[in-house]
């Protein structure tokens, strides 16, 4: 990423949180295709997005990216309301759903500062998840 005074640690740890945010996301959109579903192309078509994601970011050293994790202080790390008060399968799907297109937009809008290439990238793959969330949503 381009150097941003002061800031570096911070763009790091945005990169880390939703990247891994998107990556738990998709996980889960993709157990629910493969067990609760047995549909298996859109099992393949989220285990892909969730490989093209690592790809995406993979020019990114690892060691980098987690080096300014502070998960123990994090202030937004609390669980809400709202995550406990799923009933069904398909809530569980539609949360995890919105979880890695929201990811993906924060990625997509800090990589514009140093990676437009990249940005572009996420943007694509941010359209091939709303496609592949209303296929599976009718599947409910």
């Amino acid at each position: 990423m381009r150097k941003i005074k002061n800031c570096e640690n911070k763009l790091y740890r945005i990169i880390d949180a939703n990247l891994n945010r998107a990556k738990e996301g998709l996980r889960v959109c993709e157990d629910v295709c493969r067990f609760i579903l047995d549909d298996k192309k859109n099992t393949r078509e989220f285990k892909d997005i969730r490989h093209r994601l690592t790809h995406l970011i993979s020019f990114l050293p690892v060691s980098q990216v987690i080096r300014y994790r502070d998960s123990d202080t994090d202030v937004g790390r609390m669980t809400t309301t709202a995550e406990l008060r799923r009933k069904k399968i398909a809530d569980i799907f539609y949360a995890n759903s919105q979880r890695v297109k929201e990811s993906i937009r924060v990625l997509e809008e800090f990589f514009k500062l140093g990676h437009p290439a990249t940005a572009k990238d996420l943007k694509i793959l941010r359209y091939k998840i709303y496609a592949l969330e209303k296929k599976v949503t009718q599947q409910f």
